[in-house]
């Protein structure tokens, strides 16, 4: 069975985030566990993870997964800023563990004014850092493919390839496939070519058996435009025959499928996140 649900809200409580997909029909949830935009986390109390645990059990929510702030740059070249973000992403990490989530998303980061050599190393030393405060677990690391706006790192399967083969399985480093990310850095998800180049290449460089989840965005810009926009499932230029491609894969029907689309309601007055489920389960 394909699994589909969305990043939802934790506004309330963690637990409001599965109740809120629940509602909506979703079988996964993603969440974020601290506020995004901010360094400082306040501490997840034993009730906190009471109530989230119950409300997966009572709703059959399944994989909850987080995604790590923003503010994150393993692949900064600057000393405090690189120290500031292994620290950050060991206590995102760390707070998935503390919830009982499957993994934690990161955008491997940005080499700035370095170099995409450079950028590529320091994230490596910067995963074995925060792998080593954190320890041994259950919940991974999802390395998300980028749509290579700017300096952004891992847009395409060389990158993670490589940073693949410097942690992997051993250290609970996996991937996170973006769909929008995927096309806009150049791989064209609208056509079957699309798909099938990007399978070739992330097997050549060891990524496919390791994609663990997949972000299913539509995208506002064009293949290959390398900037992040994401667009509604059918209404940007992947389009519904991309989507239905990836719903009917072998392997990437088997990871579970989380929506990062605008929240809000359609003209209609429906939720987007339910009307964006219901298209993507009309397609399989």
């Amino acid at each position: 069975m394909v699994k589909i649900g969305a990043h939802m809200s934790i506004a309330g409580g963690y637990y409001k985030a599965v109740d809120a997909a629940k509602a909506l029909d979703m079988d996964v949830v993603q969440i974020f566990t601290k506020n995004n935009n901010q360094w400082a986390a306040k501490p997840i109390s034993t009730e906190d993870e009471a109530h989230f645990s119950e409300s997966l059990r009572r709703t059959g929510i399944q994989n909850p997964l987080a995604h790590a702030s923003y503010l994150i740059n393993l692949g900064s070249p600057k000393e405090e800023l690189w120290l500031k973000s292994i620290d950050a992403m060991v206590i995102e990490w760390q707070r998935a563990e503390q919830l009982g989530l499957d993994g934690v998303v990161m955008h491997p980061g940005a080499y700035v004014d370095s170099s995409p050599e450079a950028g590529l190393e320091r994230i490596a030393q910067g995963i074995d850092r925060v792998f080593d405060k954190v320890g041994a677990g259950k919940a991974w690391l999802l390395l998300e493919n980028t749509a290579g706006q700017g300096s952004c790192l891992g847009w395409n399967m060389e990158q993670l390839g490589w940073l693949l083969a410097r942690s992997g399985a051993a250290k609970r480093v996996g991937v996170c496939l973006d769909t929008c990310h995927a096309h806009a850095a150049g791989y064209d998800m609208a056509a079957a070519e699309g798909l099938e180049r990007l399978e070739r290449e992330a097997r050549e460089e060891g990524v496919w058996g390791a994609i663990r989840a997949l972000h299913v965005n539509d995208s506002k810009k064009g293949c290959g435009s390398r900037v992040d926009r994401h667009e509604h499932i059918g209404l940007g230029t992947i389009g519904l025959k991309g989507f239905e491609r990836v719903l009917h894969h072998p392997d990437l029907s088997q990871c579970p499928m989380y929506l990062e689309t605008e929240k809000g309601t359609n003209e209609e007055g429906e939720d987007w996140d339910g009307v964006n489920v219901r298209v993507l389960r009309s397609l399989i």
